[in-house]
């Protein structure tokens, strides 16, 4: 008889529950922090955190800022699908950083300097962030150059360019580029009538479902298709790959060319909204792109788990940002990001051990079913030998 599967042998049911336990664990070394700083209001900073637009008594102000988290959130969790689809191939995309630069800056330039309208900023950035995919891909298919190095390089490289690119299209008197919304209004995203659910927030636009449906196309694309079977089987095993007649070299291009063009569509999703400007002295790379790792890991590798996984850790990190800066750094939320980004490197180690154990009470319930008692055949007799 086929027993009935447990719930726990369940790939996706175990990612989840592998990822509740990474934030549990995290909030509580987060909290511990808090408690060491200043034990007094540990609780009410860890609540805090959590709490993120929550903290404004006036549900009119928490929809607001919920909007402010939501146009944060679109552009993390393009950064996290650009990691997750270069992973499924078996590349680590950390110049989803670089790619994430290049795409704000030629949007940027596109809008403020040539007065382009949104939508053809929009192409500009997935351009931008794809060449910088497609070189680092290049590097790796043609001169065996390890992604990580390269992307690394490319962050910087990107960095300074748009510096002193955007340094035509800044304000005079400040480092931050032009306002969005006065230079060039047709360069701002669509709202399509959304601000109206956060309380007039002007920011809210077409960026949000726009990243979900992304989203939701790369994981179909990914599981759905010929060309992701490809993409992942390279991944798997590039000499396999090649053995069976396919092209790993250019499928290598083509997934550090993709991955780098959601990228820099994300950075586009979040300055053509005008809720930041490009500041054109900053010395390093922005965080968004590496705040991706942390998503799409907590996300279990899933494109759709990522959208919820990019969600929460925007939450935390703007949470952060309402700790009383007198007692707390604001950046204990990073650090229970950062927590959460190593605890990911053991959900391997976790599934593998609970399906050992499962596979463990598996075999012993199946010998236990199977156990033939020590008297069945024997027949009970009385006196004489007869048969009872």
């Amino acid at each position: 008889m086929r027993q009935k599967k447990s719930i726990l042998g369940n790939d996706g049911f175990q990612s989840v529950l592998a990822a509740l336990l990474c934030i549990m664990v995290g909030l509580l070394i987060g909290f511990l922090v808090l408690l060491a700083i200043n034990p007094a209001g540990a609780v009410n900073g860890i609540i805090t955190i959590l709490k993120n637009f929550w903290n404004y008594p006036s549900h009119a102000a928490a929809m607001k800022y919920l909007g402010n988290t939501l146009v944060k959130t679109a552009p993390l969790l393009m950064c996290a699908l650009s990691i997750n689809f270069c992973y499924k191939v078996g590349l680590f995309n950390i110049g989803a950083a670089g790619q994430y630069v290049a795409g704000a800056g030629l949007c940027l330039y596109a809008a403020l300097a040539w007065k382009l309208p949104w939508f053809v900023c929009l192409i500009l950035a997935l351009v931008a962030g794809a060449v910088f995919g497609t070189i680092v891909g290049f590097l790796k298919a043609y001169a065996n150059v390890n992604e990580v190095i390269s992307g690394i390089m490319l962050n910087w490289i990107g960095l300074y360019l748009v510096n002193m690119a955007l340094s035509n299209v800044k304000e005079q008197a400040s480092p931050y580029t032009l306002k969005l919304a006065s230079t060039n209004p047709a360069a701002v995203l669509p709202t399509m009538g959304l601000p109206a659910l956060f309380s007039k927030n002007k920011y809210v636009t077409i960026a949000i479902p726009l990243a979900i449906l992304i989203a939701v196309a790369v994981w179909i694309v990914l599981n759905k298709t010929k060309f992701g079977y490809e993409l992942r089987a390279t991944g798997f095993n590039k000499e396999a790959a090649r053995y069976a007649g396919m092209n790993e070299k250019r499928n290598i291009i083509l997934t550090l060319m993709i991955g780098g063009a959601l990228a820099g569509l994300g950075a586009a999703f979040l300055y053509l909204t005008g809720f930041e400007e490009w500041s054109c002295t900053q010395s390093s790379v922005p965080g968004m792109g590496f705040n991706g790792i942390a998503a799409t890991f907590l996300g279990g590798l899933n494109p759709i788990g990522t959208i919820f996984s990019s969600y929460f850790i925007q939450h935390i990190t703007s949470g952060g940002s309402y700790l009383d800066k007198a007692i707390y750094p604001s950046q204990i939320s990073d650090l229970i990001s950062a927590i959460i980004i190593y605890l990911c490197g053991f959900v391997l180690f976790f599934k593998f051990t609970l399906n050992k154990r499962l596979a463990a009470a598996a075999d012993k319930n199946g010998q236990n079913a199977n156990a033939v008692p020590e008297d069945a055949g024997k027949t009970e007799t009385g006196k004489g030998g007869e048969k009872k």
